[in-house]
């Protein structure tokens, strides 16, 4: 008898700051999975001020704590969600709600996403499940990467050995062998370097297509300084939180210049991920909005040597692809279904993560 098919919307709040992505899927929280929709709400600069400012202040807190600020921020973010949802029309059984990560601490034994699951279900008047991380850093996990999971699930089709590299503000690799070996785990920063580097330029809040990387030259001794870190041998489990890395080395450097520098760190962390794989992946396959910097999929290319790009290739969608996770991830909890497990993030034995709002 095949399982229930449910109608899903999946949101998330990237650490790049830019907006909320959300996507109506159908799925049945395992192989069956059907795009039907997608659609992103960016937010103002106002807004991103105060989410900046909101991750600024829990990277100094040593756990979860009760704060005003935060607390206003974080029911601003609700709000922008659900309209987000709205856009997508209704008819959907549940929604997966990521919010955002404003501090993650595995090692402390804690993660932080704002946002209030409870207050978007009687918004959208839709069933919300929320909070996927904590579960997982309870039961000893790094609490990410948890999409490689869903990457999983939509490979199936693939042959060969492939690796899904995902660039948003910090990065992070899938390996999915031929034989169905699966290992994840941050690889260093993603976009967030650049994108504060040409923000504090006051070049705006992003490289766009790589275009200052192109145009400038990388400082090698700059770049050797920045990759010899201990972090990078670790071997996974391991995740990074966005404020793990900054922009000090390059200070000094010309706008381009210190793109470019950056761009190569982000390929070279991506290269130095590959030895921590049980074999070379035959083709790399790049989401997220790193995908869109043709500078940086030029390096990460000629620094692994190995075929890379978009996931558009094989037909999926870059941009819903983590939000549709998040639906997944919420009709694998209705289900009683693990999202987390420990050839992924580490937890000692498969987790189902995630808190379920009613709608009252």
């Amino acid at each position: 008898m095949s399982s229930r098919m449910y109608r899903a919307i999946g949101l998330m709040s990237g650490t790049s700051m830019d907006g909320v992505d959300a996507a109506l899927i159908e799925t049945d929280g395992e192989y069956l999975i059907r795009p039907l929709g997608f659609h992103s709400v960016p937010y103002d600069d106002e807004f991103r001020a105060d989410l900046r400012r909101v991750v600024e202040r829990a990277a100094v807190l040593d756990h979860r704590a009760p704060d005003d600020g935060i607390a206003r921020v974080a029911r601003r973010l609700t709000m922008i969600h659900a309209e987000a949802v709205g856009a997508l029309g209704s008819g959907a059984d549940v929604i997966g709600f990521h919010g955002h990560t404003v501090a993650h601490r595995p090692a402390k034994g804690w993660t932080w996403q704002i946002g209030e699951g409870a207050l978007l279900a009687q918004l959208t008047r839709i069933e919300t499940v929320d909070d996927f991380r904590s579960a997982d850093v309870a039961a000893g996990g790094q609490g990410a990467p948890l999409l490689p999971a869903y990457h999983r699930a939509l490979t199936g089709r693939l042959d060969g050995a492939v690796a899904i590299l995902n660039l948003g503000g910090v990065g992070n690799i899938t390996f999915l062998g031929s034989d169905g070996q699966l290992l994840a785990f941050d690889t260093g920063p993603g976009n967030a370097l650049i994108d504060d580097w040409v923000e504090q330029q006051g070049a705006g809040r992003f490289d766009r297509d790589g275009a200052f990387a192109a145009a400038g030259t990388v400082h090698e001794d700059v770049l050797h300084t920045m990759l010899d870190l201990d972090w990078f041998d670790r071997p996974p489990p391991k995740s990074l939180d966005r404020q793990d890395f900054s922009i000090g080395a390059v200070r000094g450097l010309s706008l381009e210049d210190g793109a470019a520098t950056l761009t190569a760190f982000t390929a070279e962390t991506v290269r130095l991920s590959l030895s921590h794989l049980p074999s070379l992946p035959q083709r790399i396959l790049v989401t997220g909005g790193g995908r869109h910097n043709a500078e940086l999929m030029r390096r990460i290319g000629g620094a692994t040597g190995t075929e890379t790009s978009p996931v558009e290739a094989v037909g999926w969608r870059g941009d819903a692809m983590e939000a549709e996770g998040f639906a997944w991830f919420a009709v694998r909890h209705l289900r009683g279904l693990p999202t987390s497990f420990p050839e992924i993030s580490g937890p000692r034995e498969p987790v189902v993560g995630g808190r379920l709002h009613a709608v009252s």
